[in-house]
Order: C-alpha cells, then structure tokens, then sequence
C-alpha cells in the first residue's frame, strides 16, 4: 500500500468516525451498532 492511498484510507476512517459520532444513540442502535463499537466499524469500512 503506497502512502497516498494510506492517507485516503485513514481519511475516510476519520470522517466514518465524525458521521457515525454525530448520530444519535437511537440512529446507531437501528443500525445495530453501539456507541463504543464506532471505531471498529470504521476500520472494517468496505
């Protein structure tokens, strides 16, 4: 993985986190994830 496409990578982590932060804990339990499961998500992405 070349540098450029880590910081695309890291990038959309980042901004998954901001979205996935910004529901509430009722829109995040609909999607079945817990507050304190965000960043896995986020990492697993595609």
């Amino acid at each position: 993985m070349n540098l450029i496409q880590s910081f695309r990578d890291w990038r959309e982590y980042r901004t998954t986190v901001g979205e996935l932060g910004r529901l509430s804990n009722r829109q995040l339990a609909d999607l079945g994830i817990h507050r304190d499961e965000i960043r896995r998500v986020a990492r697993r992405g595609r």
